[in-house]
């Protein structure tokens, strides 16, 4: 192991499939010379050249459409959009063309493109540069999800989405960017799909990914105080999720939480909730809870932190839940 912040272990994944696999490239807004706003690619354009690091115009509709053709010819695209706010102008080469290429060519065709991009609140930056995006993609087929939460899962997630022969979407959080943590050495992946049970508990279960995951794992140490046994699945995969962990977890506490930062009216918590309930209503002791974003616009500066679940009010949810 080896302690790395996320941007490192990022650009690690991408020297390392870059260098395994000719085929993949990486284009966007400043990825080259400036090596990405936030610096996740860093370093790329001096070791592969500019052929396969391109910086491109302000366009996220031009050079995604682009990158798709590419993925016709063979090649493996890896698009940062600078915000994930911006996937809207992307989004009908995402939704309407990416994801339905291999089933309308009857498998002849695969789309293996990733879309990285930076979400979340944590910059104060306003409604427009600071939303989480899932949601946007939840209800799309054809699409993989990724939200990692930790260094580790960033690195190993990452090389999966780009071995991945269909599109995938990889949300990265603004706020977990210097975020330090253990990085296996050398090569691995982790399989998409599969969640880690970050804490084993017995008696309520906390489902919560990236800034949401680090808040309910501040209340863990109160409540089991309290005698709380608690335990801490972070899904990873978005979509598809990983039903077999959370039904299993689920049955075991009775009792289940869902954090997540993107608004909770139609978040991905909701469709969670919904598998919970029809897989494992006969074990469950209390109504599922669901902790989100509010219904509103982000405000610019602090104040975009009242409007999201923080460890307060996780804290006082998981105590309803144990009554």
């Amino acid at each position: 192991m080896s302690e790395k912040i996320m941007i490192r272990a990022l650009n690690e994944a991408l020297h390392e499939e870059m260098g395994r696999d000719e085929n993949v490239f990486v284009i966007g807004e400043d990825v080259a010379k400036m090596g990405g706003s936030w610096q996740v690619t860093a370093g790329l354009l001096q070791k592969y050249g500019a052929e396969r690091v391109i910086d491109t115009p302000i366009s996220e509709m031009g050079y995604t459409a682009m990158s798709l053709g590419q993925t016709l010819m063979g090649r493996r695209p890896v698009i940062e959009v600078m915000f994930a706010d911006m996937l809207t102008f992307a989004y009908d080469s995402i939704v309407n063309q990416a994801t339905k290429f291999h089933y309308m060519t009857g498998g002849l065709v695969d789309a293996p493109i990733v879309i990285r991009a930076a979400q979340g609140v944590g910059g104060g930056i306003g409604c427009q540069h600071s939303q989480s995006t899932e949601g946007w993609f939840m209800n799309v087929p054809g699409i993989k999800i990724i939200s990692p939460s930790t260094p580790a899962d960033a690195k190993g997630l990452l090389k999966s989405a780009i071995r991945d022969n269909n599109p995938v979407l990889f949300l990265e959080h603004k706020a977990l960017y210097k975020m330090s943590g253990d990085v296996p050495d050398g090569e691995y992946v982790i399989p998409i799909g599969k969640a880690s049970r970050v804490k084993e508990g017995k008696d309520l279960t906390i489902i919560a990914s990236q800034v949401m995951l680090r808040f309910a794992l501040a209340i863990v140490p109160e409540l089991e105080k309290e005698g709380i046994s608690v335990e801490v699945i972070d899904p990873r995969t978005i979509k598809p999720f990983d039903r077999d962990m959370l039904c299993e977890s689920a049955k075991k506490t009775g009792r289940v939480m869902i954090i997540h930062e993107n608004c909770r009216e139609g978040g991905y918590g909701a469709e969670m909730a919904a598998t919970i309930y029809e897989e494992c209503l006969p074990y469950l002791k209390k109504p599922v809870a669901r902790l989100g974003g509010a219904d509103s616009c982000i405000p610019y500066g602090p104040a975009e932190w009242f409007l999201f679940p923080n460890k307060d009010t996780i804290l006082q949810t998981a105590k309803d839940l144990m009554k």
